[in-house]
Formats: C-alpha cells, sequence, structure tokens
C-alpha cells in the first residue's frame, strides 16, 4: 500500500474512533480522552526524557489541558447527541481534521515556499493556506448545520491557525529531541501527538470560548 493510501486508512480509522466515542459520550469518551491523554504524554516524556522535570511538568499540562476541556465540553448540556456540547467538540474535531488534510494535500499538489525550513522543512505556506480554507468552509457548514453562533464562524480560520502552530510546536520539540515521530502507535501517521498535535490548542480555545459563554 502506498503511504497515501496508508495514511488515509489510518485516518479513516481514527476519526471514526473518535467519532464513535464522542458519539456516545459519558463514560465512553472519557475512557478514550484519557486514553489519548495517557498515551500523549508517555510520547512526550519519552522525547524529554533527561531535559528536567520542568518539561515532564509541561508534557503533564499539554495532554491535561485539551482532554479537561473537551470533556467539559462534550458533558456540559447534560444532553447526549444533539446537545450544543456535542456540536462544539465535534466543530473542534472538523476545524482540525479539515487543516490537517487540507494542509497535506494543498502542499502536496501545489508545493512552493517552505513554511518554517529551520523547524518542519515539510511544510509549505500553500499547505497553511489550503488548511485553512478547508477548516474555514467546514467548520463554517458545520457552525451552520448544528446552528451554533456567527462567532464560531470566525473562530474557524483562526482556530485552524493555532492548529498549524501546534504542528510546528511538536515538529520543534521532535527536532530538538532528535527524533522523526514522536511514537509508532498509528500506521503511517507516527505517534499520538503527531496526529494530535493540531487539536491541543483547539480544543483548549474551543474550550476557553466556551467558559466566556459563547456557545
Amino acid at each position: 500500500m502506498s503511504e497515501v493510501g496508508l495514511r488515509t486508512v489510518a485516518g479513516v480509522a481514527m476519526i471514526l474512533t473518535a467519532l464513535t466515542a464522542e458519539w456516545f459520550g459519558g463514560t465512553v469518551f472519557a475512557i478514550f480522552v484519557a486514553a489519548v491523554a495517557t498515551v500523549m504524554y508517555y510520547e512526550w516524556a519519552r522525547m524529554v526524557r533527561g531535559w528536567g522535570i520542568g518539561w515532564n511538568i509541561a508534557g503533564f499540562f499539554y495532554a491535561l489541558v485539551p482532554a479537561l476541556a473537551l470533556l467539559w465540553i462534550r458533558e456540559r448540556a447534560g444532553e447526549p447527541v444533539g446537545s450544543q456540547g456535542f456540536a462544539l467538540v465535534l466543530w473542534a474535531f472538523i476545524v482540525t481534521w479539515a487543516a490537517d488534510i487540507g494542509a497535506f494535500f494543498a502542499g502536496r499538489t501545489f508545493g512552493g515556499p517552505k513554511l518554517a525550513p529551520a523547524i518542519s522543512p515539510n511544510k509549505t505556506i500553500s499547505g497553511l493556506v489550503g488548511g485553512v480554507i478547508a477548516a474555514t468552509l467546514l467548520g463554517g457548514l458545520w457552525t451552520d448545520a448544528s446552528s451554533l453562533s456567527w462567532p464560531w464562524y470566525v473562530f474557524a480560520p483562526l482556530f485552524a491557525l493555532a492548529a498549524a502552530g501546534g504542528d510546528l510546536f511538536e515538529s520543534w520539540l521532535k527536532r530538538k529531541a532528535g527524533v522523526k515521530d514522536a511514537g509508532a502507535l498509528i500506521p503511517g501517521h507516527g505517534g499520538a501527538l503527531d496526529r494530535l498535535d493540531g487539536l491541543v490548542p483547539v480544543a483548549a480555545l474551543t474550550g476557553s470560548m466556551v467558559l466566556a459563554g459563547l456557545t
């Protein structure tokens, strides 16, 4: 199987798993999120081994904050599928996935100037633009379909940029650690950190906006 094919199959499997867990919510979603956060912290701790306790503490919160944000948002309305909590978690997923997928295919298709060659030589400006456009379109469609308030249309491109920043941060961390991938859990993708680096800031920002009263 080609690299793109392997990435696609693994990506679809991850998306379906996340959607199923969110659909059930409650204990199922809590166990899923806790398991993913645990793997994220394990991969982080392995990369920063020997860097000092501060890096381990930072990794703990790096995994904990987005996990708590997703759990709080999902259950905040006290309702199952159809609640605003469900819609907002799915919005965060859609924006992150669209930004990631859009960046991958736009970068491969158009190429062009590098975004941050000293940190991640494969990322391009065209990929960033493609990711932001994809997140804006799909995030906007879901905002409309789920009757979220108008600020979420604006947040889609802004949070897509935050997702790209999260991706660059993890690339910098891997370069500092001297590793290609954070792990080998996901075929064609690397570790959990490699796939969820964009969701970390998006989940945290989404939680912050909900905390500020925006739904």
